[in-house]
């Protein structure tokens, strides 16, 4: 049986805002007993969040174990290939929790790592410090690229904006973890024990989730309810399998 894999911002919602017919599609997956996984790079819920934030949003028997997300990716990741375990860590309390839940250990000075996810609520100060430890020659470590958060009708900066801005200043590229990289499909690979060809990627963003599923030749379906629309994916030479509207054209 094939399993989906299923984006979340500008697929499922836009902040706080549901889009038309996720809920429906996914109340489809449930009646039909189809299995799912929300494969989000952003990192700054955690499991707990991501579920409590679906439910008030109306979507039904949602559970943790249904996410997995570039915080809880990099931690696995960084904690399979090094020994290390100091970081200094700029993000929010979804990358705090994938960290904690691998023992490392959060400092400020002479870390191992700068780990950057989003973090609303980091400043030019905290931006400086991780930029004096990767001057330092620091490892790099970035839970996701995205230039664009959808949120309620418009577009907030994303991760990859700020990772753009630290490794101009530094000179020092970063490990990037999440979509499109094929990092966090190795380890969702892992994680859940499955195979690439048994998997339907489901998106919005022709840059993350639809050119992770395109370079790894698994089948894509970009839905037109976020970041990107139809007209972009030949200025971006990005090319889902299928291209849909609203995610009610799914259900059958």
């Amino acid at each position: 049986m094939r399993t989906y894999i299923i984006d979340l911002d500008g697929t499922m919602y836009r902040g706080n805002t549901n889009i038309d017919g996720a809920r429906e599609f996914i109340n489809y997956l449930h009646l039909k007993n189809f299995p799912y996984i929300f494969l989000t790079n952003n990192a700054t819920r955690t499991k707990k969040q991501a579920k409590e934030h679906m439910l008030n949003l109306g979507f039904k028997d949602i559970k943790e174990d249904d996410f997995f997300t570039s915080a809880m990716a990099a931690a696995k990741f960084i904690a399979k290939n090094y020994s290390e375990k100091k970081c200094f860590m700029i993000g929010e309390s979804g990358l705090e929790e994938a960290l904690k839940e691998w023992n490392f250990e959060f400092v400020k000075e002479n870390p191992d790592f700068v780990i950057i996810g989003l973090d609303r609520k980091a400043n030019y100060t905290k931006y400086n410090e991780a930029l004096h430890h990767l001057l330092a020659g620091v490892k790099f470590i970035a839970t996701n690229p995205d230039r664009l958060l959808a949120n309620n009708g418009t577009f907030d900066i994303g991760n990859g904006a700020v990772i753009d801005m630290l490794e101009y200043a530094s000179g020092v590229e970063a490990i990037k973890i999440g979509k499109p990289y094929q990092i966090i499909l190795d380890i969702l690979l892992d994680e859940k024990n499955l195979k690439k060809e048994d998997l339907i990627f489901i998106g919005d963003n022709l840059e993350t989730d639809i050119k992770l599923g395109y370079d790894a030749k698994i089948e894509t379906i970009m839905v037109c309810s976020g970041v990107h629309t139809e007209k972009d994916i030949e200025r971006l030479k990005v090319y889902p399998t299928k291209v849909i509207k609203n995610l009610r054209e799914l259900i059958k």
